[in-house]
């Protein structure tokens, strides 16, 4: 399926753009501008109120004014390299225009003395003098309708300039040619959004401020298709993932019982919701596509190890995934305890198993005398085979994009998969980044966990800390100590880990303290932990590979240095790897002041909650999508026009759109699925259009 024909002048070369040269052509690209469509997404962040006054005097400098003035006197530089100035009159005042590096005969043709000129810039008050530096226009009258009331403000990079920019759009916009609708005409009229090309004209020629905002017709208009087209791409994945055939998998509830029975305590409301909804999906004939969201501490694991019985108990076998090595084995010791009460086998693949050894667990899986596998993702290696999958879960959300979830199905594994992520995500971002999965939530802490006090320290307390450190290690507990990433170089963090190692272990004794870091081979790195996890070591000294899963009960002592360099999400993570035991849990934020505005906020919050959700919300309000969840390792979209701070809602109106339109039009050849194909094209989600021919 190819490419449009309407849309072929909008993906023209930008040198095919009037005013746009080979040249200039090149230096586009850093605005993320490689055809002329992308400029249509590019829109103004900002204005200039261009309309004519009669005179100066109707602003207050500093301001930009627009002016028709009689040009007067001509005065050249006094010393080389100085300014020119030339005499100006309105209709109330006499001011004057001030040039640097300005040819004399230059500046008598632009400014004749005696003739009429309109005049646009920025006046200012200098020794109590009016005047205007370089004006950004200087028209005849009869070319006053050339200058707009209110002119757009483009983002800019070298080489690049307004004028230029304003040249490059307007040659686009008068390419844009009329697409029949993809909206649902009644959301379109309950909204009042103009059509696609009207919304597109209005957005780059703001008639005032009030344009510019988020909330304007034409700009939310032009948000929500990038949305809606998102939406249809993570929908059309969702639809080629289910389509392959899935399999029923009823529970008898007969393995479920025991584990349950052999539990000290009963599962939170929110984990029996969720455990329904799982088992009410794996026992469709469609396959299950499901993240399991929660908090850290929430009890994802007992959730997900139901799912897995929920697998057994029909007969079949279940995986679990996670990112390393070290989380797997960490599966694996939180499951066993759960599986031997239920008679169930559970055995681990790693890369660490070799020769026979392997080659026995493998026969035990073809035989399906292994019920379930827990690794990395090297369980989906070629000679790995299943008697019967028919769950994989995956840990770690954002490490496993789309592209890998797909390709679990291309394995012809006909899987039921459910991904758990303990990272809470604001409902607008989880659509962005899962919209192709249906959501559990769990949002409430299982009894029994004790809250962490967090308290804020300043490094000039340092001394203390390694004091209350020196007393908590003589009473038998544990400890984290996460250095900062000082710079995106991890040789910088590195020597800051090693530092801090060296520090400590002098102040606190020889087998006291361990570290452990990314650039560790993965043996060390495991040594490493194993210790601390048997408590050999005491203090665990690392960088933020800790971040994710680690699970030692006797840790309750969290020391992070320079907290207020990091996210909230990520101290969030961190302070959740203490407060699992029974004692009393700290979580110490050191900080270098003084503390910005933003990082006392942070930091505040975390004091105040331990909301995970909550926490999330307000770091997308501080920080925007892209740096909440690292967009460039995130397979989180970047849009263009759309925000989605600002525009939450719309994100959850375009994911039903897009299922609605697709129920109804599966391939998208109705006249409404004709035109989604086009926004699909002029959004460059081609990978969605070749989905639809998959399908």
């Amino acid at each position: 399926m190819s490419r449009p024909a309407a849309l072929f002048p909008l993906f023209a070369d930008l040198e095919t753009l009037d005013g746009v040269g080979p040249k200039t052509a090149k230096l586009f690209p850093a605005l993320g501008v490689e055809r002329p469509r992308d400029l249509l997404f590019t829109l103004p962040y900002a204005g200039v109120d261009r309309r004519v006054r009669a005179s100066i005097r109707d602003v207050v400098p500093p301001a930009t004014v627009t002016v028709e003035v009689e040009v007067g006197a001509h005065v050249p530089p006094r010393r080389k390299g100085g300014p020119a100035r030339v005499f100006v009159r309105d209709a109330a005042t006499e001011f004057q225009l001030v040039f640097f590096h300005a040819k004399g005969d230059f500046l008598q043709k632009l400014l004749p003395t005696g003739q009429r000129r309109l005049i646009s810039g920025k006046i200012e008050i200098f020794d109590g003098i009016a005047q205007m530096v370089h004006p950004d226009h200087v028209l005849g009258p009869e070319e006053a309708g050339e200058l707009p009331a209110f002119e757009p403000v483009y983002p800019l990079t070298a080489g690049v300039t307004q004028k230029l920019m304003a040249k490059a759009v307007a040659a686009t916009l008068a390419r844009v040619p009329r697409l029949a609708e993809w909206i649902d005409p009644a959301l379109k009229a309950r909204e009042g959004w103009p059509d696609w090309a009207d919304a597109v004209r209005a957005a780059h020629q703001p008639q005032g401020p009030d344009d510019l905002a988020p909330h304007a017709p034409a700009r939310t208009r032009m948000a929500y298709d990038e949305l809606f087209s998102h939406q249809l791409t993570l929908s059309l994945a969702r639809t080629v993932f289910r389509r392959g055939k899935g399999r029923a998998s009823n529970a008898t509830g007969r393995l479920q019982a025991k584990v349950l029975a052999a539990l000290p305590y009963r599962p939170t409301g929110a984990q029996e919701r969720a455990m329904a909804e799982i088992a009410a999906d794996m026992a469709s004939e469609r396959r299950m596509s499901r993240l399991l969201q929660g908090d850290v501490g929430s009890g994802k694991t007992l959730v997900a190890f139901m799912a897995l019985l929920v697998a057994v108990e029909a007969g079949g076998q279940g995986v679990m995934m996670a990112p390393t090595e070290i989380l797997a084995r960490q599966h694996l010791d939180s499951l066993r305890p759960l599986a031997e009460s239920a008679g169930v086998v559970v055995e681990i693949l790693s890369g660490r198993d070799k020769g026979a050894e392997r080659a026995a667990k493998l026969r035990a899986l073809a035989a399906g005398d292994i019920h379930v596998l827990v690794g990395t993702h090297a369980v989906f290696q070629k000679d790995v085979v299943f008697h019967d999958l028919r769950l994989a879960v995956v840990d770690e959300q954002h490490r496993f994009g789309v592209a890998q979830r797909m390709e679990l199905g291309e394995k012809g594994i006909a899987a039921d998969v459910l991904v758990m992520t303990a990272t809470p995500i604001p409902r607008s971002l989880a659509l962005a980044q899962y919209g192709d999965m249906d959501v559990s939530v769990l949002d409430e802490k299982p009894a029994g966990r004790k809250p962490v006090r967090t308290a804020l320290v300043s490094a000039g307390r340092y001394d203390e800390v390694v004091g209350h450190l020196r007393q908590a290690v003589a009473d038998g507990r544990q400890a984290y100590w996460v250095c900062p990433l000082v710079e995106e170089s991890e040789l910088v963090d590195l020597t800051a880990a090693e530092e801090r190692f060296k520090t400590l272990r002098a102040l606190l004794g020889e087998g006291v303290v361990g570290l452990v870091h990314g650039q560790m081979p993965p043996a060390e790195k495991d040594a490493a932990m194993a210790a601390f996890v048997s408590g050999r070591c005491q203090v665990l000294v690392a960088t933020t590979v800790i971040e994710v899963g680690v699970n030692v009960p006797n840790a309750s002592i969290m020391v992070i240095e320079r907290a207020e360099i990091f996210g909230l999400a990520q101290l969030h993570q961190l302070r959740g790897r203490v407060g699992r035991g029974a004692a009393e849990s700290t979580c110490l934020l050191m900080y270098q002041p003084p503390l910005s505005d933003t990082a006392e906020r942070r930091l505040q919050i975390l004091r105040e909650s331990e909301d995970g959700f909550r926490i999330a919300e307000e770091d997308l309000a501080m920080r925007g999508a892209g740096d909440l969840i690292g967009t460039a390792q995130s397979g989180l979209p970047r849009f263009r026009v759309a925000d989605l701070e600002r525009q939450a809602g719309l994100m959850a109106t375009a994911q039903s759109d897009a299922r609605a339109l697709l129920a109804a039009d599966p391939g998208l050849t109705g006249a409404r699925g004709q035109a989604a194909r086009v926004l699909l094209w002029l959004t460059g989600q081609d990978q969605a259009i070749r989905l639809i021919s998959v399908g």
